[in-house]
């Protein structure tokens, strides 16, 4: 995995105890170029949490969803509308409609695995 690529998580909480912030503490500790997103907005480990996708100053190579999966939904619509090439669907936030749509639109759709399992971070 190239660490240069921007991967945007989707589903960051200011809370530790939840997946979406140690996803994206652990990328940030782990070297990667990540950004927040949460639908609350705020900062966790000194970076902004942006409110979508739409609010990031630059396009994400890599979207992760760590979502309920109706919002997996919302978030590949976004997700196509920028242009975005890759999305991966962390456990539990899979959904087949928005993996259908993803794949429909050219996104290389992963929605079989933990991401930071099969890149060795956890």
């Amino acid at each position: 995995m190239d660490k240069n690529k921007l991967i945007a998580v989707v589903g960051v909480s200011e809370n530790p105890d939840k997946f979406g912030y140690r996803i994206f503490t652990d990328l940030l500790r782990a070297g990667f170029k990540a950004v927040a997103v949460g639908i609350r907005g705020g900062t966790v480990a000194g970076k902004t949490v942006y409110k979508s996708l739409k609010d990031l100053p630059e396009k994400p190579d890599i979207v992760l969803t760590v979502v309920p999966p109706v919002g997996t939904e919302k978030i590949v619509d976004d997700a196509i509308a920028l242009g975005v090439k890759e999305v991966w669907m962390q456990p539990g936030s899979q959904s087949e409609v928005a993996a259908q749509k993803a794949k429909t639109a050219g996104i290389k759709v992963t929605d079989r695995g933990c991401f930071m399992v099969m890149h060795g971070i956890w």
